[in-house]
């Protein structure tokens, strides 16, 4: 009677020769000089999510299908290879060249679409770099733009908004580190980027108050000569926050930074005369 050792020798056996054909039938398909035998198999492999097989076979055949009907199908399942296997920035940009490439194809609307999605795949957190995420948002705004009527405009306006989020959030934080770290200055520019790029931001209220705050500490510490027009800036400031949340818990401290920003334009103004 076999002992429970001698199956587990007898399994990684049949395993070993399973994996040795499997090699074997591998190499013969690589070395094969049939391209249909060869299409064949890589559609295969893909199908059986062995993208590592299915890659250098698909490679080999973009080149030998240049100018076929096949060419098109070869590069599709190329692209797609790539995104598979994690390549994204490769991935985008051979998506971005079948489109180009086979723009009446059935496949040319999904491959631009892929571009975009590819590099919003790449997009980091908000606290990184975030030169793929204007990338994702420039090529899915171009498709939006060229395919207004597509299956695929719902969900491609979801991730652009998603995107902007991300820069919209990296903004705020900016100008919120100078305000913290005392670049007063700096501060009143970046958080009036913010407004301007994106309106609708959720941190609106927030940007409006610590632009007045920046404004009003840029002005106290400000040189003589400069005081007397900071502080009119930062009047203007005031206003432009408390015309919009007069009901805003900051409303009070806002009105407090006014007193003392009018008794001091006041008092330069007289210091002047």
């Amino acid at each position: 009677m076999p002992t429970i050792l001698d199956m587990l020798k007898k399994i990684i056996y049949i395993s070993l020769i399973a994996v040795l054909a499997s090699c074997s039938e591998y190499q013969k398909v690589l070395k094969s000089t049939d391209l249909n035998l060869k299409y064949e198999k890589a559609v295969e492999y893909y199908e059986a999510e062995k993208y590592n097989k299915a890659y250098p076979l698909f490679d080999e055949l973009l080149s030998l299908y240049r100018g076929t009907q096949k060419a098109a199908d070869v590069y599709y399942y190329f692209a797609y290879t790539n995104y598979h296997l994690g390549d994204y920035i490769l991935a985008a940009y051979h998506f971005k060249n079948f489109s180009k490439t086979f723009p009446t194809h059935e496949k040319a609307e999904e491959c631009a679409f892929m571009v975009g999605y590819c590099y919003y795949l790449e997009s980091p957190s908000y606290s990184l770099d975030q030169t793929y995420t204007f990338k994702a948002i420039g090529e899915l705004q171009l498709f939006a733009n060229k395919n207004p009527n597509s299956e695929r405009l719902q969900e491609c306006n979801e991730l652009i908004i998603e995107l902007r989020r991300k820069l919209e959030r990296k903004s705020f934080e900016i100008a919120e580190l100078y305000f913290e770290t005392g670049f007063y200055q700096a501060a009143v520019v970046a958080f009036g980027n913010t407004l301007n790029d994106y309106p609708d931001t959720k941190y609106r209220e927030e940007a409006y108050y610590l632009r007045l705050k920046s404004s009003y500490e840029l002005a106290k510490n400000s040189i003589e000569s400069k005081k007397l027009q900071r502080f009119i800036e930062s009047k203007t400031a005031y206003f432009d926050f408390i015309e919009r949340y007069p009901e805003s818990e900051n409303a009070q401290k806002a009105v407090e930074m006014y007193v003392v920003i009018q008794d001091e334009i006041e008092s330069l103004k007289k210091n002047q005369s």
